[in-house]
């Protein structure tokens, strides 16, 4: 049958041998958009919709959704319709309120192979995600997993709705990478990770609010991504007086803290880690150039469980995290009164 097939449908046979093959189109993702200093700040939510959409575009073989959840994860592809028997050319499932079985079918379309599949649902439901997850890192499927709303930014929905220990959770599981990009440069970054994997799950961890484009990254974020931390903004010193670590939203906020620090006279360099698991990866060699065993003091910011980052702050560093619940209020204020602030990090960095 599929001689036939394949001698009346040349090109769309191909397209199903590359595909089962595990084999990606050159130059599949050429298209993906460029992000400058001074762009609107997009959400990496909407960032990672425009990447999706991009995708799709030279990649047949995407499919996906959203655990009822699509307009806020922006997974929907535009260009086609609902997934059925009665449209089986469509690629958008809805899946329902229905995290896990979500994610046990996304398993059985990558044990199929030929797809790259991806499902949606806020950050703070993956707890009902776990269990299929942690079954994908098992048999090294490669799923992506489309996690928004990251942090207490949530804002008014509350402590049921903000996310806190998640990070440090699926961070702690065996044969998953987790990343949590800084600004659309490295979500698309992070989606490249994702689509060319063939034998392990990723998880991209993204905001509901808006990120400034961060100065830099379109030059670093595709390979500093892929390694899982690096230098986004030198301190002048080769020595830095202190580091600044952070993910995803607080990568602004620990480079607008550089600026303040550097008036006091005090010349950090901000790291940028998308990915622990993937820093983890690189040699001793890269690791010292990014984190300098010589430079003690310091930092790392970031809106969830501060459990993790000790590898990296050391016995003289600090984590600014959060280890309670959080509160429903707007997003800026509660941020604020969690510490997430300038003037916060600047006062944590002269205390070491």
């Amino acid at each position: 049958m599929f001689v036939s097939y394949k001698a009346n449908y040349p090109e769309l046979a191909k397209q199903l041998e590359e595909s089962l093959d595990g084999k990606l189109p050159s130059g599949f993702a050429d298209k993906l958009p460029h992000y400058e200093v001074g762009d609107k700040a997009l959400a990496s939510r909407a960032t990672s919709g425009e990447a999706i959409n991009v995708l799709a575009e030279t990649l047949p073989q995407l499919f996906g959704g959203s655990a009822d959840l699509a307009g806020s994860n922006n997974t929907t592809i535009k260009t086609d319709g609902e997934f059925t028997k009665d449209a089986p050319k469509e690629r958008n499932i809805w899946f329902g309120v229905r995290e896990f079985a979500m994610g046990a079918a996304l398993n059985g379309m990558a044990l199929h192979e030929g797809l790259k599949v991806y499902g949606g649902t806020f950050f703070v439901f993956s707890d009902y995600l776990r269990a299929s997850i942690r079954l994908a890192a098992i048999q090294h499927l490669p799923v992506t997993y489309v996690l928004t709303h990251d942090s207490i930014a949530v804002g008014e929905d509350g402590p049921t709705h903000e996310p806190v220990e998640q990070l440090a959770s699926l961070r702690a599981m065996p044969g998953l990478s987790v990343l949590r990009p800084a600004d659309g440069n490295e979500v698309n970054a992070a989606w490249k990770i994702a689509i060319e994997a063939t034998n392990k799950p990723h998880a991209l961890v993204l905001t509901r609010q808006g990120l400034p484009v961060l100065l830099n990254s379109s030059k670093l974020a595709e390979d500093g991504v892929r390694k899982g931390a690096y230098v986004l903004s030198k301190a002048k010193k080769d020595v830095p007086d202190a580091i600044l670590l952070a993910s995803g939203s607080e990568v602004h906020l620990a480079v607008t803290a550089q600026q303040k620090l550097a008036d006091k006279g005090i010349d950090v360099s901000v790291v940028s880690v998308p990915s622990f698991d993937l820093f983890e990866e690189q040699t001793a060699e890269y690791k010292e150039s990014v984190l300098p065993n010589a430079v003690r003091k310091r930092v790392a910011v970031e809106m969830g469980a501060s459990f993790g980052w000790e590898r990296y702050t050391g016995l003289d560093g600090k984590v600014i995290g959060i280890d309670k619940f959080g509160a429903s209020a707007p997003g800026e204020t509660i941020i604020e009164n969690y510490g997430f602030t300038v003037e916060n990090v600047v006062q944590t960095v002269e205390s070491l």
